[in-house]
């Protein structure tokens, strides 16, 4: 097998994976996860008591897969445009992350040391926090980047 071959079947298996979309009615039901994530979050915070921890992490993880089929379903006019529109904004996201990740523990840890006059110790962020972060601002990069196009 010669180079070439290779690299055109290399080439051809990373255009699946990025030109991969769910149908646009995912989306849809990604809006409704997250709502209803969004209100069972709201009602174990203040109407359940009791240890509710695993429901916590379970309504996390629901939100997150909610998010997720939002970010990657198709528009119902899917162009090359709205694809690369949708890969600038995973840049976007990536790379606001990545800043996001190195300077909120710090942001955190001075704001709470002067709020708690001191004795405050440095936290890291959780996945969830930022994998929350990076899903909304990817698809706020996205919707906004297909407004103004």
């Amino acid at each position: 097998m010669n180079a070439q071959k290779i690299m055109d079947c290399e080439r051809n298996r990373l255009e699946k994976i990025t030109n991969f979309r769910l149908p646009h009615y995912f989306y849809k039901i990604g809006i409704v996860i997250g709502a209803i994530t969004i209100i069972m979050m709201f009602v174990r915070a203040f109407a359940m008591e009791g240890d509710t921890e695993w429901l916590k992490l379970l309504l996390q993880k629901t939100f997150l897969i909610g998010m997720l089929l939002m970010s990657i379903s198709r528009d119902k006019e899917e162009d090359e445009l709205t694809i690369k529109l949708r890969m600038q904004s995973y840049a976007w996201a990536f790379i606001t992350g990545v800043v996001y990740v190195l300077v909120m523990p710090y942001v955190e840890f001075g704001v709470s040391n002067v709020v708690n006059n001191g004795g405050e110790t440095y936290k890291d962020l959780g996945d969830f926090q930022i994998l929350i972060f990076m899903l909304m601002v990817q698809l706020m990069c996205y919707h906004t980047l297909k407004r103004y196009r």
